[in-house]
């Protein structure tokens, strides 16, 4: 049977890749739905399942080390296609009568991929192409069982199908940019040897979604969402508005900590142009007050959201109905909490939404996007007609501009900050550059330095300008933006912003930096 997303999924076994999102996102971009589960789950889940393939990850074991994962016994006896990728064409080799060593010499990087049998599965690949490799270990023997597909000049053994079984094996990380011909290969295994339907669309999942809202939502009951002025949660309040129209209650809390024009785009998009009800809660002075003086980033975000809970509370309870609480959870909040039932156990973080809203609010939790990754939510909305310029807006922080106005915030500060962020954002949209940076914007500094302006000294605040390129915000390099977009971007806010004599661009990757500076 087909899952409760209306498909049947692809299973990408979990043996501890840093790729492994990457995988499942590259599969879903074949329009095919793919699903994260820990390595080990059991043979009896996985005919529940009933998926359409299975992937195995890679990782950092040793598959003949003590205590190596290992996935189910019985797993490739089942009538299941199977792509095993470098460390998962270890455990399948291994596993199907064949021999795994460390290899004569460690392959990180690219390497030059040599197809030496013609297959399905290289169908559209040159003979010589460039390839991914990332591994210590390597099959040095896939016994009889095996057909070598492709090698490398120190990998021999770095693509296999198994003789009788829809097994194939790939030492190499088809799912990485570096890997030219590695969207060609995950296609024809899901096109050609999984027969897949290609029916993984944000048009079929808008439909799904709206249906279940409408199911789950009775006629005289309310759902609240809060809006942020984010992607996440605009697509969340577009789709159950489109559901069940003015019955969805907007709730936006103006905190005072916002960037220049946010308030006005939600109440453009959400007031004039939407079903739903729009509340605009100016509570900017409470959250102020209540960071007075404080200057340490933790205490900040503690302040802020405990805040932001009393707000929303208060809210909330004056919306007559109100049953459900709208969040904008994405699959990787899923994975990353050990949120999900089949999924990897590990916590790698803490998810809260919405402020991390309490339970003693009394809602059920709705939330439409949780099998979503932030490249399909801004697909699902521009399904949902939202304008660009909101659906390609760059990440903004929960406790927005207190955190990137290092030390004690004030209503001065911040409106110094919020002007340079603007004239930034403004270059770089002007340069062409905003869609292809993943987030930009400016930090105060809690210095001052000297200047000279027109013939007098200045002592003034200085401004750093920050902008990363990154997939998945877990690593980042610093964006090298040309030197005469920061030198406009510099000009003009010295000359603009009153109060800053000086601009400076921040270098530094993440790690071992972080993206924000706070």
């Amino acid at each position: 049977m087909e899952s409760a997303r209306g498909e049947r999924p692809v299973l990408v076994l979990d043996f501890g890749s840093q790729f492994v999102q990457l995988i499942a996102r590259r599969v879903r971009e074949c329009k095919a739905f793919a699903l994260i589960v820990r390595h080990d789950l059991s043979l009896e889940r996985i005919k529940e399942l009933n998926p359409l393939a299975i992937i195995l990850s890679g990782g950092p074991s040793s598959v003949y080390d003590a205590g190596a994962p290992k996935c189910a016994p019985g797993l490739f006896d089942l009538d299941v296609p199977i792509l095993a990728i470098c460390y998962g064409m270890q455990v399948a080799c291994e596993a199907l009568g064949g021999r795994v060593e460390p290899a004569p010499s460690r392959e990180f990087g690219r390497a030059e991929l040599h197809v030496l049998s013609t297959d399905v599965l290289f169908e559209g690949v040159p003979v010589s192409s460039t390839v991914w490799m990332s591994h210590g270990d390597q099959v040095h023997d896939s016994g009889s069982a095996f057909v070598s597909l492709a090698g490398t000049a120190t990998c021999p053994v770095a693509a296999v199908r198994h003789r009788d079984r829809p097994v194939y094996g790939l030492q190499f990380h088809p799912e990485v940019a570096h890997t030219a011909f590695g969207s060609q290969i995950l296609s024809n295994f899901l096109d050609k040897v999984c027969r897949s339907k290609g029916s993984w669309t944000m048009e079929a999942y808008l439909e799904r979604a709206i249906a279940d809202v409408q199911r789950r939502v009775g006629d005289d009951e309310r759902v609240v969402c809060g809006l942020s002025g984010g992607v996440d949660s605009a697509v969340v309040a577009a789709l159950l508005a489109r559901a069940i129209g003015s019955r969805v209650v907007c709730v936006f809390v103006d905190n005072g900590l916002l960037r220049g024009g946010e308030r006005e785009a939600v109440v453009e998009t959400f007031g004039n142009h939407s079903k739903a009800e729009l509340r605009v809660v100016d509570a900017s002075a409470q959250f102020l007050n209540v960071l007075d003086g404080v200057t340490d980033p933790q205490e900040k975000r503690i302040r802020i959201g405990h805040t932001f809970i009393d707000v929303f509370r208060h809210e909330a309870k004056s919306i007559v109905g109100a049953k459900y609480l709208a969040q904008g959870t994405l699959y990787p909040d899923v994975i990353e909490s050990g949120g999900s039932l089949d999924g990897p156990a590990a916590t790698i973080k803490y998810h809260h939404n919405v402020g991390g809203l309490p339970a003693e609010l009394g809602f059920e939790l709705i939330e439409p996007l949780r099998d979503l990754f932030k490249d399909e939510v801004r697909r699902l909305g521009l399904e949902l007609g939202l304008p660009d310029s909101l659906i390609w807006r760059h990440p903004f922080p929960g406790p927005g501009l207190a955190v990137r106005c290092l030390g004690a915030v004030s209503p001065a500060k911040l409106e110094i900050l919020r002007q340079a962020d603007a004239i930034f954002l403004d270059e770089l949209r002007t340069a062409g550059l905003y869609r292809k940076i993943a987030q930009a914007f400016a930090v105060l500094l809690p210095v001052q330095s000297v200047g000279v302006m027109g013939d007098g000294r200045t002592y003034e605040n200085a401004i750093a300008l920050r902008a990363v390129e990154t997939d998945d915000f877990m690593t980042a390099d610093w964006s090298h933006v040309p030197h005469e977009v920061l030198a406009r971007s510099s000009t003009r806010i010295i000359n603009a912003v009153k109060g800053v004599n000086r601009v400076v661009y921040d270098v530094t990757s993440k790690p071992p930096g972080t993206i924000e500076w706070e």
